[in-house]
C-alpha cells in the first residue's frame, strides 16, 4: 500500500511540471496524450455514427466549421510563435454539429469537437458560436480532460497505466472516459472542475480574440445564457459549473487581458 502510494505521490510531482498556455497553471497530467488522442478518434467516430449529424451542405454546419477553423487556426499559430506547437502537433481537428435540442457542445483530445443545435438559439450568430466553440477548444489545448481522468484513474482503479486499464476493464475505462470529457450527456455533466470552466473562459476568450473575434461577445452570450436560466443560477445543464453571474463578472474582468490578443 504504502508502494502504491509513493509511485502515486512520484507520478504527480513529476507530471506537475506541466503548465497550461497563457494562464501558466501548473497541472497534473498521467496519461500519454497521443493514446487518448486515439482514443478520442474511436468514441467520437462512434458517437457520431449513432446519432443525427447536421450535412455539411447545411449553413449551420458550414458556419461551425468555418469559425473551428479559424480559432484552430489562430491558436496554432500563436504556440508556434511561443515554442508550444508539440501541444497541438498531434491533434487533427474536426468540428461536427450534432441535430439535438440539447444545449450541449464538449471537445475531445486531438481536438475533436461537437456542438449540439440545440445552442445555436443563444449563440444566435458566429460571434456567439466564436464563444462556445474557443471555449471548447480552450479545454482541449489547456488537456483538461487528462487532467480529469487522471484523477478519476487514480479515484477508481489506483496507479495503473492507461494501457493496462483498457486492457484489465476495457468497458469501465472507456466510461470514465467519456465523463472526464462529458460526452453524451449535457454541457457540464461533471466533466471538469469550476477551476477548468475558468480558465476554459479565460483562455476562450483569448483565442476567440486571436482569431478576430471581439471577446466582449463571451459577455454577452453569458448574459443571454443568464436570461436563458431565469436569473436563478445555472440550470441543470449547467450545475457543476460557476453560475452565469460569476461568469459574467470573471468575463468583464478579463476582457482588458483578453483585448491585447484581438487581431482586428
Amino acid at each position: 500500500m504504502k508502494r502504491n502510494l509513493l509511485l502515486i505521490v512520484s507520478i504527480l510531482f513529476l507530471s506537475a511540471c506541466a503548465t497550461v498556455p497563457i494562464s501558466g497553471r501548473r497541472q497534473v497530467r498521467m496519461l500519454p496524450e497521443g493514446m487518448l488522442a486515439n482514443m478520442a478518434t474511436a468514441n467520437y467516430q462512434s458517437y457520431m455514427a449513432a446519432n443525427a449529424v447536421v450535412p455539411s451542405s447545411d449553413p449551420r454546419a458550414q458556419m461551425v466549421q468555418e469559425t473551428g477553423d479559424n480559432i484552430a487556426t489562430a491558436v496554432i499559430a500563436y504556440l508556434e510563435e511561443t515554442g508550444q506547437a508539440r501541444r497541438v502537433q498531434e491533434f487533427d481537428w474536426e468540428f461536427q454539429l450534432v441535430d439535438s435540442d440539447q444545449v450541449n457542445a464538449w471537445a475531445m483530445p486531438g481536438g475533436k469537437v461537437a456542438i449540439y443545435s440545440g445552442i445555436l438559439d443563444l449563440t444566435q450568430d458566429e460571434n456567439g458560436l466564436a464563444v462556445v466553440m474557443s471555449h471548447e477548444i480552450a479545454h482541449a489545448v489547456a488537456r483538461h480532460g487528462n487532467e480529469r481522468m487522471s484523477q478519476q484513474l487514480l479515484l477508481t482503479m489506483g496507479a495503473v497505466s492507461l494501457d493496462v486499464a483498457l486492457r484489465e476493464q476495457p468497458q469501465k475505462t472507456r466510461d470514465i472516459f467519456m465523463l472526464a470529457y462529458g460526452v453524451g450527456g449535457t454541457l457540464g455533466s461533471l466533466a471538469y472542475s469550476r477551476q477548468h470552466e475558468y480558465e476554459a473562459d479565460a483562455l476562450g476568450m483569448t483565442f476567440m480574440a486571436m482569431a478576430g473575434y471581439h471577446p466582449e461577445h463571451a459577455i454577452d452570450f453569458w448574459e443571454r445564457m443568464l436570461q436563458y436560466s431565469g436569473g436563478a443560477g445555472p440550470p441543470a445543464f449547467l450545475s457543476t459549473h460557476p453560475t452565469n453571474e460569476d461568469r459574467i463578472k470573471a468575463a468583464r474582468e478579463y476582457l482588458p487581458e483578453a483585448m491585447q490578443y484581438y487581431n482586428r
